[in-house]
């Protein structure tokens, strides 16, 4: 393959690419403000310029000056076999700080109050490649905040007119709001009159900022990010399978970015998955289990739910009746593996059931326009459910008629107790289900309080997406998994755990611990004091999703895929920004 050295490395390329592609690609820091692999390449921040050495064909192939010898812009500059590219000699160094100098010249320097403080490129630069001082000593220009939508906030004082964000509208979501207005030192990002920036994608463009100019409303003022940790996720509220960063501390998420998968979602996400996660902190949490007494739901003990669902259960089905079991397609593939043993273990017969599928409207690309197939299309789904597939196929694996949750009318007659999961971000139990529940004994596994809670006989609070850790297969049939990254929320368990719990009951698990009253510390991370957590354990086996997935796969062939096709979240590697040094 050819190749080109870059201040010393070695680094083979495919044709095509320019020097920075291939500066990135080998992990060569070269600085770039404007540059970003997705968006069109314009070359206007000017900080990549390097010196480039060429073989001169006139020369018997010698090295030679590229161009005469000016600094060339490394994002626009095709790789040639042989070239050899310097950016830390005295040229290149002095354009860097100069590059840096004048983009500070009208910058505000309020780095204390500014949100994008720890992960700026403009501070990381100016640490590395500008100068200790400023020598401007004039009035800088000020600019005007502005409200460009209803999740973005311009400082306009911080922007360096990289145009990243101009670009994403026009090349990405096609919706074109942002533009340049004015020239020179008067220069900004504006949006057109009466254009709002509120498309479906719009809060990329916070993410694309390189510096603190485009702030997320949402975020605002609510966490310092050194504080923050990150753990790797899968969408959990749409069937997109897109890859997500979960940042939180001390137990409570602040924000959902984009983990790049170019097979997925690329670089991007939708607004709907980036604000969606509200419900996990809502007030409207169940946070322990209730059991109806004298016609009343009272908080009780697991113990006793437990106790009171398996009796009455049992002894309906003993009456003739059928056992019905509803998984939510917003559960994990390893809870509705767990909670289809625990029906089974009730009712051999027990009728499995997909929960309620929601569809909102109908997918859409990004660009408008795109092909499906396009590699470097974005595609929102109209179907609000991130593991319907995977719940069809482990209820399919274990044997029996998988029904749809609009097929049950027909089967309905001989069921006299039910199980029924939620988990669904928002109310979503209709008056004809409420109905259909007349007369039957229902244990309702959810996260939110609703009319179908006020229904229940017993009542467990189970665990959002974010609290718990497992398996989605999303719309393309990929399996991946998904790691916690929250404790659960108070008096919460996940839904394969109480599953699990109960099957220790039943005597179909055995359990791997004695009682004893343990502490987990949670939410452990560079930054901060780890919080640490009282954690009742019990008599059950702490849930464990890759051994679940292993037994599901040696107890059913059609679940060997959970063995073998589950893609990992790739381990993170990060380090501290300052050296440490011992004493």
């Amino acid at each position: 393959m050819p190749s080109i050295t870059i201040d010393g490395t070695v680094c083979e390329f495919e044709k095509g690419q320019t020097i920075l592609q291939v500066a990135n690609a080998h992990g060569v820091e070269i600085p770039q403000y404007c540059y970003h692999d997705a968006l069109s390449i314009v070359a206007s921040c000017r900080i990549c310029l390097a010196e480039v050495h060429a073989p001169d064909p006139r020369a018997d192939g010698k090295l030679a000056p590229f161009l005469g010898g000016k600094l060339m812009p490394t994002c626009q500059t095709p790789a040639i076999d042989g070239m050899v590219v310097h950016t830390k000699n005295p040229k290149a160094i002095a354009n860097q700080k100069a590059v840096m100098e004048y983009l500070l010249i009208n910058h505000p320097l309020d780095c204390p109050v500014c949100d994008q403080a720890g992960e700026c490129y403009l501070q990381d630069y100016s640490y590395k490649y500008g100068r200790s001082v400023s020598r401007f000593e004039e009035t800088k220009v000020k600019n005007p905040k502005k409200d460009l939508g209803p999740h973005v906030y311009l400082y306009a004082d911080r922007c360096i007119m990289c145009t990243r964000c101009v670009r994403f509208t026009r090349e990405v979501s096609g919706t074109g709001e942002l533009y340049v207005d004015g020239r020179g030192n008067k220069e900004e990002i504006d949006v057109f009159p009466g254009v709002a920036l509120d498309n479906e994608l719009s809060a990329n463009v916070i993410d694309l900022c390189p510096v603190g100019a485009l702030l997320d409303k949402d975020f605002l003022f609510a966490q310092r990010v050194w504080f923050l940790k990150r753990t790797p996720s899968i969408d959990g509220i749409t069937a997109s399978g897109d890859n997500i960063w979960i940042e939180h501390n001390e137990g409570r998420i602040y924000r959902i970015k984009p983990r790049e998968n170019m097979e997925l979602n690329k670089w991007w996400i939708s607004d709907e998955i980036r604000y969606g996660w509200k419900h996990i902190h809502s007030d409207q949490r169940l946070t322990g289990a209730m059991r109806r007494e004298f016609g009343t739901l009272v908080p009780c003990d697991e113990d006793a739910a437990y106790a009171d669902a398996v009796d009455e259960l049992r002894t309906r089905i003993d009456g003739g009746g059928r056992l019905a079991l509803i998984v939510s397609p917003m559960l994990g593939c390893e809870d509705a593996w767990l909670l289809a043993r625990l029906a089974r273990a009730l009712d051999p017969q027990a009728r499995l059931i997909v929960g309620p599928v929601p569809v909102s409207g109908e997918d859409k690309i990004f660009p408008p326009g795109a092909s499906p197939e396009d590699p470097n299309a974005y595609r929102i789904y109209a179907e609000k459910a991130p593991n319907a597939r995977g719940v069809r196929r482990v209820l399919r694996a274990m044997g029996g008629e998988v029904l749809e949750f609009d097929q049950i009318g027909a089967q309905w007659a001989d069921i006299a107790g039910v199980i029924c999961t939620g988990n669904y971000p928002s109310p979503w139990a209709t008056d004809d289900f409420l109905d259909m529940l007349e007369d039957r004994y229902l244990v309702l596994i959810d996260t939110l309080r609703s009319r179908l809670v006020d229904r229940a006989d017993v009542v467990l609070a189970g665990a959002t997406w974010a609290e718990k850790a497992g398996t989605f297969e999303n719309a393309r049939g990929m399996l991946q998994a998904f790691e916690q990254a929250i404790p659960t929320g108070e008096g919460a368990k996940p839904e394969a755990q109480i599953a699990l719990d109960m099957l220790v009951d039943l005597g179909q698990v055995e359990p791997d611990t004695e009682p004893f009253i343990g502490y987990s510390i949670v939410d452990d991370g560079p930054g901060q004091v780890p919080t640490a957590v009282q954690v009742r354990f019990g008599r059950t086996r702490i849930f464990n999703p890759a051994d679940t997935r292993q037994q599901m796969a040696q107890a059913h062939p059609d679940l060997a895929c959970f063995a073998s096709e589950v893609r990992m979240p790739a381990i993170e590697h990060r380090e501290a920004d300052m050296q440490i040094v011992e004493l």
